[in-house]
């Protein structure tokens, strides 16, 4: 049974899934101090919802298509 802060958090594959990136790549961020705030709660990596949504949404790729025409 999940307790009530783990209901507001998902741990890091279901993170993954959520924002289309590898379990890895979140725990390569994690290590070096950037990406989404990570909680470890006894061996669980967990993400706060909020923060995995304002991390993705503030911090977007630019790619040639998303480049404005001059």
């Amino acid at each position: 049974m999940k307790t009530i802060i783990e209901k507001r958090m998902v741990g890091r594959r279901e993170a993954a899934l959520m924002f289309g990136v590898a379990p890895g790549t979140l725990a390569n961020m994690s290590s070096q101090g950037r990406g989404p705030k990570a909680y470890r709660v006894g061996r669980k990596v967990l993400y706060r919802i909020e923060d995995l949504e304002n991390f993705f949404t503030s911090n977007p790729v630019l790619t040639i298509d998303s480049l404005p025409e001059d």
